[in-house]
């Protein structure tokens, strides 16, 4: 029973952290909020990248 919950934690815990993962390459495709903190420099060579 325990390992039942120990894999369903550990499933919701990597679907979270793909979904801020995504959510961040998303930010930074679409110059959004996150985006647009960064530094003129930073901003400059990541946009290069996308």
């Amino acid at each position: 029973m325990k390992s039942i919950v120990n894999r369903k934690k550990r499933t919701i815990l990597l679907l979270i952290i793909l979904i801020f993962f995504i959510a961040g390459l998303l930010d930074i495709k679409y110059e959004g909020l996150f985006f647009q903190l960064l530094p003129a420099s930073i901003q400059s060579f990541v946009a290069d990248i996308f």
